[in-house]
């Protein structure tokens, strides 16, 4: 019996294609298949069959010594490589891959491919300005198993114009080079004919396609007799008709680099199958494509179901009618267009027409959540992985979680066992560099509940991720030690930096590296004389002793560090506060402010009596920068430790004269502190700054001005208010003397528009 072999030139993730690829094969009943696709990859091919598996996912190559290197080969339900393998799969063919193998591909990943686009060749030629659409119209729109002839005959006739470049000029252009639509090297998207644009096959290509013609021989010598092929369209040209001597292919594979390749099958993303990721193959429209494939009746009238359902979703007033109209529109746009079926772009107008009424901003919405999606695929748990992926599947399967593409946000109750754990998990993983899990900010650790809150994302570049996580051990706890540790030994350390490590390992459950880090704390402590380090250092040790029973962590070794670290700042506080520019003292003021809530909340009457004796003396002094000599005052009266007549006796001496208007109202900054109940409850303090402001000539309020807009600026709005309403009813104003004449009815203007802000009028 006479061999036969056809080659069908496909489009990479194109449901035309798809479905006339799959009425081809049952056309054609090939006995054996070869597919574009790391050659290497062909022992994954049986976990198709297995269940859990489901598209979209990819085939990832990395090195296992350098897991970074790596390379993906995604396949989405309507991708024609899916179905052909689907095809084999379920009919019992041979089938494998034969492109250049994994070894090879991350050896010259840095190689570039071919520039050419011949779609967009074709496109121009056909009198469209976009590829995709024309693609759309002319093939993913019908199903036709003789199409193929034609795109092979069309590519054909475009590869008799190639450039084939050397292994030098590989992937070079020259000068005189004409750009391509959607090739990537035109400035200005321009239409181009055959006759003009440069047609390049660089030497990869040229490589990729002998080896392709050597697993050709080579099928075809193990017995096959109906041999299909299914590559990319370009490259079908190459494969069809007499394959010649294989001596030539093989003097151009030799010497190829190679390199150690590991292989297995991940979950993939509709987002990360668009062009718009960065995916050289990428479509525009995975979303609209994977739609056409699973949709065949009336795929246009449950389109515009879909999004009129998306847009009702988000509150919007969509009917029935706007749906009937806007299938009627798109109908109507393809039939004076000449087209069989409506595409994106009828779609996509009728949608902007009928269901947004011409709103940008809602069609932007439906391109996200529809024309691209998001749909995230899964593999079988026997998937060949490395020990830390195969823990973490089995922690996301005892504790109920889900690997989703699409943001949502969960709420953990760290009093229950299941909330507890998750948090542990997604805290490991964070320390590991695996970005499943985003903590929002403004919850648990700065607020003292038991709840957490975090955003979670799964995306298919977390694979690698998770190999290169790998190497710090074989379970998510011990490599989350060992990371985590090594982090700490780090000799540039600071205090801070351990001091976060460690808080980060109690969250994290980590009890085999907590002594260690403790130690190491304590190291790089006693040889830090830094006060500000130490400052940093202390907020986060007092809130590991606080919550730590929460978590069910011993801190009681940590007492003895915090209390360490406590002296230390207390002795060294005094003298690192003089000498401060504004710049440096708003620092320390924070690094202040955060130690003295952190002891508020320690509620330890030692600790407590240290601090505010150190405070003590920084408010007697008067070499030290108003800022924090004003938060040190404010601070012990929060305390009690001055009542509010001592409060205002030192203000009183702060505004007096001999100092300047700028330190006065660093003072008031410092005083205040972005909190103006103060002033609203104490009105012989409101009457000082008012004497104070009151009397300050032209030339100092302008100077004075900025640092007083930022303080009261800092004020809640009702602060704000109150403020008003006590210095126009209650507190008394001072009068102003001297004798320059003022002008009453600029003034008028002027306190009506102080009353405006501050909100008082009537």
């Amino acid at each position: 019996m006479a061999t036969e072999t056809r080659v069908f030139g496909i489009r990479h993730h194109g449901p035309g294609s798809a479905r006339s690829l799959a009425l081809a094969l049952e056309r054609f009943r090939p006995d054996a298949i070869l597919i574009e696709g790391p050659s290497d990859a062909d022992p994954l091919i049986g976990y198709l069959a297995a269940e859990g598996m489901s598209p979209p996912v990819a085939l990832l190559a990395y090195q296992p010594d350098s897991p970074a290197k790596a390379a993906f080969w995604p396949f989405a339900t309507f991708s024609p490589e899916w179905v052909a393998l689907r095809y084999a799969t379920e009919n019992g063919v041979a089938v494998g891959f034969c492109d250049l193998p994994a070894t090879v591909a991350l050896a010259v990943a840095d190689e570039p491919g071919d520039r050419t686009d011949p779609l967009a060749i074709l496109a121009a030629a056909a009198g469209y300005d976009d590829a995709e659409r024309w693609w759309d119209a002319i093939v993913e729109s019908a199903s036709d198993a003789d199409i193929f002839g034609a795109v092979n005959e069309a590519m054909a006739a475009l590869r008799e114009h190639a450039e084939h470049l050397d292994g030098e000029g590989a992937g070079q252009e020259s000068d005189s080079a004409v750009p391509v639509v959607g090739s990537g090297t035109a400035e200005e998207d321009e239409p181009v004919s055959v006759e003009s644009a440069r047609i390049t096959v660089d030497a990869h290509t040229l490589r990729r396609e002998a080896h392709m013609r050597q697993l050709m021989r080579k099928a075809l010598k193990d017995g096959a007799r109906r041999l299909a092929v299914v590559c990319g369209a370009w490259h079908a040209p190459a494969l069809e008709g007499k394959l010649g001597p294989a001596a030539a292919d093989a003097r151009m594979l030799k010497g190829m680099p190679k390199v150690k390749a590991t292989l297995t099958w991940v979950p993939w993303t509709h987002s990360r199958l668009a062009s718009s990721s960065g995916y050289g193959a990428g479509i525009t429209s995975p979303g609209w494509y994977h739609h056409l494939f699973t949709e065949t009746e009336q795929p246009i009238a449950r389109w515009l179901t879909k999004v009129a359902g998306t847009l009702r979703a988000h509150d919007l007033p969509v009917s029935s009618a706007h749906i009937i109209e806007s299938v009627r529109l798109a109908d109507t746009l393809a039939t004076l267009r000449g087209r069989p079926l409506a595409g994106l772009s009828e779609v996509t107008e009728a949608t902007r027409s009928v269901l947004c009424d011409g709103d940008e901003t809602l069609l932007r919405l439906v391109s996200t959540e529809l024309v691209v999606g998001e749909a995230l695929g899964t593999v079988p748990d026997g998937t060949p992985t490395v020990p830390l992926e195969a823990d973490l599947r089995a922690q996301i399967k005892t504790l109920r979680l889900k690997q989703q593409a699409l943001e949502r946000t969960v709420d953990l109750d760290l009093r229950t066992d299941g909330g507890l754990a998750r948090s542990r998990l997604l805290h490991r993983l964070r320390l590991l560099g695996i970005g499943w899990g985003r903590l929002t900010d403004s919850q648990v650790r700065s607020t003292g509940t038991f709840r957490e809150t975090w955003t979670l994302r799964w995306r298919p570049e977390l694979a690698i991720s998770i190999v290169e996580a790998s190497r710090w051990g074989t379970t998510l706890r011990s490599a989350a030690e060992a990371k985590i540790l090594d982090t700490a030994q780090d000799p540039d350390a600071t205090v801070g930096k351990v001091a976060s490590a460690l808080e980060e390992a109690l969250l994290a459950d980590l009890g085999g590296a907590t002594d260690g880090l403790i130690a190491r704390l304590e190291s790089v402590a006693a040889l830090d004389h830094d006060v500000t380090h130490l400052m940093s250092a202390l907020p986060g040790l007092l809130r590991i002793m606080r919550y730590g029973d929460v978590r069910g962590t011993d801190t009681a070794a940590l007492t003895r560090v915090a209390d360490s670290l406590l002296v230390r700042s207390c002795a060294g506080l005094p003298g690192v506060v003089t000498g401060l520019d504004a710049a440096a003292a708003a620092a320390l003021r924070a690094q202040i402010d955060a130690v003295h809530l952190a002891l508020s909340a320690r509620d330890d009457e030692w600790a407590t009596g240290t601090w505010l004796s150190t405070l003590a003396t920084l408010a007697d002094r008067d070499d030290v920068n108003g800022a924090i000599v004003g938060r040190a005052v404010r601070l012990l009266c929060d305390a009690e430790r001055i009542n509010g007549e001592e409060s205002g006796r030192r203000l009183s001496a702060a505004l007096s004269v001999g100092r300047t208007a700028p330190d006065k109202a660093a003072w008031i900054d410092g005083f205040l502190g972005g909190r103006g109940l103060l002033l609203v409850h104490d009105r012989n303090l409101l009457s000082l700054i008012d004497d104070w402001l009151c009397g300050l000539d032209e030339g100092q309020f302008v100077a004075t001005l900025p640092l007083l807009r930022r303080t009261f600026g800092a004020f809640e709005s009702g602060e704000r208010q109150a403020i008003g309403q006590a210095v126009r009813h209650g507190a008394p104003t001072a009068s102003a003397t001297g004798g320059a004449d003022y002008d009453t009815g600029r003034g008028v203007l002027a306190m009506r528009a102080t009353a405006e802000i501050l909100g008082v009028m009537g």
